[in-house]
């Protein structure tokens, strides 16, 4: 059995997407877009985890994914609670032990986010039955919230993922947020997913992700409905992997000019934070194309969603706001 899914195929945990079924991620999809009604009223709140704790424990700072994990868990009704980790691995405590501590103070969820791949997965094996964890980003492996809500924009956005061609431009390599937007975009059916980048940017296994790889910018991005830029993770990099930025941009830098071959109603998206004018111009990020802040919006839903769902309170219909 999946440690992620239950007997029934029902979430406990939410650590990747690999290997989930499509059934499950448009239940995710549709779920989140019943939360994106109450994010639009002037009471932004459900009473669906009223009485329930989420404790936040990012080994690894993010403001963005940190801020919107609390702000989704607060809309839900939710006590949470941000533990400075730093300070408690500082102080000698074990991180099993520690779980235990915060698991005695009836927590009913942890968000994780860890520098290490498997972090998550980890924690998941050793928190109580009843006690649910999601995977807020760990080391290259996974960050399945994120691909979520990338792919709920996309949606929203497209409509059906068959006819799609999905280009995903930059570093391959380092990237969790990549390897879990082509599961997810996979499992849903899209037509092409490529990846564009320098063969130093890609993983050795890249094909057998199920992707087609393009060296070339024009190539890859040539009819491509929906285009994602990833940031450079200069912070997993080991060695000279690029020549220089200003090279990278030349080569790989998205633009209104390098996105003429792309489909002409062709949305960009990037999970942030950006490098402008090294992974993708200005006037694009900021132009009528970009879908950037639809993101980080929508990226509220999804997480009210996958929150919901792996503690089993998830409506069966659009939920109305206290």
């Amino acid at each position: 059995m999946s440690l992620q899914l239950d007997a029934d195929g029902r979430l406990r945990h939410f650590l990747t997407t690999e290997g989930l079924p499509r059934a499950l991620l448009t239940h995710i999809l549709d779920t989140a877009e019943s939360f994106s009604g109450v994010i639009g009223k002037s009471v932004k709140k459900v009473p669906l985890l009223r009485g329930r704790t989420v404790i936040n424990l990012f080994f690894e700072s993010s403001t963005r994914t940190r801020t919107t994990f609390e702000l989704a868990a607060k809309r839900l009704s939710a006590d949470v609670l941000n533990v400075n980790v730093a300070t408690t691995t500082i102080k000698g405590e074990s991180l099993v032990d520690m779980l235990h501590n915060l698991e005695a103070m009836q927590a009913d969820m942890f968000v994780v986010r860890h520098a290490e791949s498997g972090a998550a997965e980890y924690i998941a094996r050793h928190v109580q039955p009843g006690v649910a964890v999601l995977n807020a980003g760990d080391g290259w492996h996974a960050h399945p919230t994120q691909a979520m809500l990338d792919v709920f924009t996309i949606r929203r956005h497209k409509g059906a993922f068959e006819p799609l061609t999905v280009s995903i431009v930059g570093d391959i390599r380092h990237s969790r947020v990549a390897r879990s937007q082509i599961h997810a975009l996979n499992a849903l059916g899209t037509g092409e997913v490529r990846v564009v980048a320098p063969r130093t940017l890609l993983p050795r296994d890249v094909e057998g992700l199920g992707v087609r790889v393009h060296h070339d910018l024009d190539s890859g991005l040539r009819d491509a409905d929906v285009v994602i830029g990833l940031r450079l993770q200069r912070e997993r990099m080991q060695g000279a992997l690029l020549p220089s930025e200003s090279e990278y941009y030349r080569r790989y830098g998205l633009s209104e000019a390098r996105l003429a071959v792309a489909h002409p109603e062709a949305i960009v998206m990037h999970p942030g934070p950006i490098n402008r004018g090294v992974e993708i111009d200005s006037d694009l990020a900021d132009g009528p194309r970009s879908v950037i802040l639809e993101q980080v919006t929508n990226g509220i839903a999804v997480r009210m969603a996958v929150m919901s769902l792996v503690l089993g309170v998830a409506p069966e219909s659009t939920p109305e706001a206290t």
